[in-house]
Order: C-alpha cells, then sequence, then structure tokens
C-alpha cells in the first residue's frame, strides 16, 4: 500500500496560484506515477453520499485531469450511496482508491456505514487521500470546525475514528484557512491550537502532501502544529521525513 495523503491535489482551492489539472509542485505528479501501474483500475469514494450531481461531477473531474497527465486507466468508478453495497473483493479489484473531499464528519459517517476501515486493510495499491479524505485516513481523526455552529456545539465531536492507514493527522488548506474566523473566533489561534494540547498536526498548505511508503516523509510547505505552538517543519521543493 502505496499512500499519498493531499491537501489539494488540482491546486490551492483559493485560486492564489493556477493550476490547470494536477499540481506538479513538489514532484507530486512525478512521484504518483512511480506506482501507477498501466490500466489501472481507479475508484473514487465521495465524502458525501447523497449529493448525486456533485459526486458525478466530481468522478469526471478527476478521471480528466488524470487523463490530461497521461495516467493509464482502465476505469474509474464512483462509489456514494447509489454504489456502496460492494465487497472486500471488490474494492480489492481496484488499484487506485481516491477518498474525495468534503466535510470530515460527513464522510467519516459515510465511511463507517460501509465499513470501508475493515475492507479497505491490507489493500495493495495506490490511495489518494483529499482534504476531508486525508484527514480520515488517520486512526485517531481531528475534524477541525468548519461549519458555522460547530465550534461552539458542545456536542460536536472533535476526535473521531477514521480508517487507520495512519497516525498521522492532517489538516489542509492552511494558506486559505490560517485567518478565518468561525462563530466569532479565530479558527486557529482560539480554537485548532487548543485542540493542539497532547496532540501533534502536520499542516498543509495546497501543493504540499504526505507520501507513506515505509516511512512518511512530508513534501512541500508544512507545518507541525502541537501544544499551541506553530513551527515551520518543511519548505517547498524539500522533504521531511516525519
Amino acid at each position: 500500500m502505496v499512500i499519498f495523503l493531499t491537501s489539494s491535489p488540482t491546486g490551492p482551492l483559493d485560486g492564489s496560484r493556477k493550476v490547470n489539472g494536477l499540481d506538479k509542485k513538489n514532484y507530486f505528479v512525478e512521484n504518483l506515477k512511480k506506482y501507477w501501474k498501466e490500466k489501472s483500475r481507479c475508484c473514487i469514494i465521495a465524502a458525501n453520499p447523497h449529493h448525486y450531481h456533485m459526486n458525478n461531477e466530481m468522478c469526471n473531474f478527476f478521471r480528466d485531469v488524470f487523463l490530461k497527465e497521461h495516467f493509464s486507466i482502465q476505469c474509474f468508478d464512483l462509489i456514494d450511496r447509489r454504489y456502496c453495497d460492494f465487497t472486500k473483493e471488490k474494492l480489492h479489484s481496484y488499484d487506485v482508491i481516491i477518498l474525495g473531499g468534503g466535510h470530515v464528519p460527513t464522510q467519516n459517517q459515510f465511511f463507517k456505514d460501509i465499513h470501508l476501515k475493515e475492507k479497505i486493510a491490507d489493500f495493495n495499491g495506490i490511495i489518494i487521500g483529499i482534504s476531508a479524505g486525508s484527514m480520515n485516513s488517520a486512526d485517531l481523526v481531528y475534524c477541525q470546525p468548519e461549519e458555522n455552529g460547530e465550534a461552539i456545539d458542545p456536542s460536536f465531536q472533535r476526535w473521531i475514528t477514521g480508517l487507520n492507514l495512519t497516525k498521522t493527522n492532517i489538516i489542509p488548506h492552511y494558506q486559505m484557512v490560517k485567518d478565518k474566523y468561525l462563530d466569532g473566533m479565530r479558527l486557529y489561534e482560539d480554537i485548532t491550537y487548543q485542540d493542539s494540547i497532547n496532540h501533534q498536526l502536520i499542516v498543509l498548505v495546497d501543493g504540499s502532501y504526505i507520501l507513506i511508503d515505509n516511512k512518511e516523509t512530508v513534501y512541500g510547505e508544512s507545518y507541525l502544529l502541537s501544544n499551541g505552538h506553530i513551527q515551520l517543519i518543511c519548505h517547498d521543493n524539500e522533504t521531511k521525513v516525519i
């Protein structure tokens, strides 16, 4: 199993850097091609299982951007609520599994509903996490509050069980959300810093990612947030084993 935990594999979501297709920054496309098989069978698992139109568009979009970079693809299937009755053997017939981006708790519940943790165990292929998909790959997932009301809701669970593909927690889109306010509080200084007490979180900007293949290596600009303190641990075009 080889895992790519990305923030955004198709460029910054805030448009701060123009990317047309897959983001080649920090050797992402180059590294992915080292593992990609000819005529790979691919599937993408949605974050919101009921947003059928959006999921169709997402599936088509990612198929097209991979084809544009000349990745060999035999099939590119979608898994959402319409297509979720599959066995472990069916899942393991794919060469590439993509975990889509979206709302972390919503995707996490869908993963539990389809028993993905049990089915994806021992998968012998490539897993690509995108944003929420990367976050939900951890054994214990940090759910950074995102939607209005979540930061002040005492019932909102900020730590939930995930797929157990890694012990590493990531937070994506740092360049886009680092100055964001939520529920009258600063997302990082007032909320996330406090949640980092006794935890370690790897904070990624769009274009950076973690590659897991025997060891875990971060590529590109990234930060370590722990015990209320954040520090730069890797620059663009650099790597660091974590």
